[in-house]
This record gives C-alpha cells, sequence and structure tokens, in this order.
C-alpha cells in the first residue's frame, strides 16, 4: 500500500509541475489549468494522509483502501473530464453564433456592394 500512495503522490507532483509548466508557457489556459490543478492537489492529500483514505474507505464501503484510492482517482478525473465537455460544448455553440452573425454581416456587405 505504500508504494502505491508513494507512486500517486510522484504522479500529482508530476501533475501539478506539467499543469503549472504549460501555464507558464501558455499551452493551457489558467481557468482550464484550475481543474487540474485542484484533482492534483485531492490526489496529493489523499496520498500523503491515509488516515483520511481510510476513512473514505469505510465510508464507501469498501473494505480494500487501494480499491477506494483508484475508484477515487477514477471519479475526480470524470468530474473534470465532464466540465471539459461542457466548456467544449460552450465553445461550440459560441462558434456557431458566430459563424451565423458572420454570415448575416457578409450577406449585408454584399447587398450593400450590389446597391452601388
Amino acid at each position: 500500500m505504500d508504494r502505491l500512495l508513494n507512486a500517486m503522490t510522484v504522479f500529482s507532483l508530476v501533475l501539478i509541475a506539467l499543469v503549472l509548466a504549460s501555464v507558464r508557457r501558455a499551452h493551457i489556459r489558467v481557468e482550464f489549468s484550475v481543474s487540474w490543478l485542484a484533482a492534483s492537489l485531492v490526489l496529493l492529500g489523499l496520498s500523503r494522509f491515509p488516515a483520511l483514505l481510510l476513512w473514505l474507505s469505510h465510508f464507501l464501503g469498501i473494505a480494500d483502501v487501494a480499491l477506494a484510492l483508484v475508484l477515487t482517482v477514477f471519479c475526480i478525473f470524470l468530474v473534470v473530464f465532464y466540465r471539459f465537455s461542457v466548456i467544449i460544448s460552450d465553445l461550440k455553440d459560441a462558434n456557431i453564433a458566430l459563424t451565423q452573425r458572420l454570415a448575416i454581416v457578409e450577406y449585408e456587405l454584399q447587398s450593400l456592394d450590389g446597391r452601388r
């Protein structure tokens, strides 16, 4: 179990470093990095405080603490992916609206040129 917790600690620290480096290089926007940083901090907290992980496994009714950790990791990343799906859907809707507005402006410009 200690190996798993140590591996989770390393994983969460690497994830934090990658997100911060991506923000620094402007590969990822700050508002999107917050989800990843929050997820990695939760994983770091769970991996460094085994009592919290033990409480979580008892709360969920799971006998194996390692399984509770894996389930928690899965749920955290599922929430992050859901948040990004919502953001992508909003961006797609905004892109469609922008395309329609551009088409209206182009039509009006062509009709103005046709009147001259």
